[in-house]
């Protein structure tokens, strides 16, 4: 699995930790930033070297961001493309194509977000990004089904993990945004949806080779309502949630 840039490093820890303890492995911890497809290979053939092509990849590498379209900054995009997109991408495709050679099967998991269908004017850069991992995953489960290669996109809507620490707002101030990070970090823990729920998601979706995994009661309400009616959804967009 692999890790992220720094700021999102202890949420996949935290995954990791969690899915190993689940499945009664041994973690092994390595630093990676996901957003240099060079660096994922490399990393991947260090795994394979030291432990051998594995049955299951996780892509669980992300950044939040706040702001409207107009408000986010070309930097900001790139950011969370570079890393909530791209490090999906470079990861699916090292590990992907261990498994295709290897010609026993596997299993990929892509970590994308409630945000994918639930439309929100203030997550632009960050809803895109995970509408597209959405989309990435559902056509590349078509392309690998022929290995026997299974691809799940995992939907958490509001987790408590330290992604509301790190997450970037546009316009704010050093002031403004440690003040915000502090009042929705606040928020989350309250609602106390810890990671654990999420990877417990995670191991339902690879034994039963699911195509999306909704997590949390919003993220299942969003995707429902989606199906229903869209039209709602769009209008609801119009509102500041996120």
């Amino acid at each position: 699995m692999p890790h992220p840039a720094p700021g999102c490093r202890r949420d996949l820890d935290l995954a990791t930790a969690e899915l190993a303890r689940l499945r009664g492995a041994t973690a092994h911890a390595y630093r990676v930033d996901v957003s240099d497809g060079s660096a994922v290979d490399a990393f991947a053939a260090d795994v394979v070297a030291a432990h051998g092509v594995p049955d299951i990849a996780v892509n669980n590498a992300g950044v939040g961001h706040s702001g409207t379209f107009l408000q986010t900054t070309e930097k900001e995009w790139r950011r969370v493309l570079d890393i909530n997109l791209c490090g999906v991408i470079h990861g699916c495709r090292a590990f992907g194509t261990l498994m295709a050679d290897r010609g026993e099967g596997g299993h990929i998991v892509n970590l994308a977000s409630a945000a994918a269908y639930l439309p929100s004017k203030i997550l632009a850069a960050y809803a895109t990004s995970k509408a597209a991992v959405f989309m990435l995953s559902d056509r590349l489960r078509a392309e690998l089904a022929p290995a026997g290669i299974g691809v799940s996109t995992i939907c958490p809507g509001i987790v408590n993990t330290n992604i509301t620490r790190t997450t970037t707002f546009s316009g704010q101030s050093n002031d403004q945004l440690t003040a915000t990070r502090d009042r929705i970090s606040g928020l989350y823990a309250k609602r106390n949806f810890t990671p654990d729920k999420v990877a417990r998601q995670i191991l339902r979706a690879v034994r039963k080779d699911k195509a999306v995994g909704p997590v949390t009661p919003e993220a299942r309400a969003a995707r429902l309502l989606g199906r229903l009616s869209p039209a709602l959804l769009r209008a609801a967009a119009r509102f500041d949630i996120g």
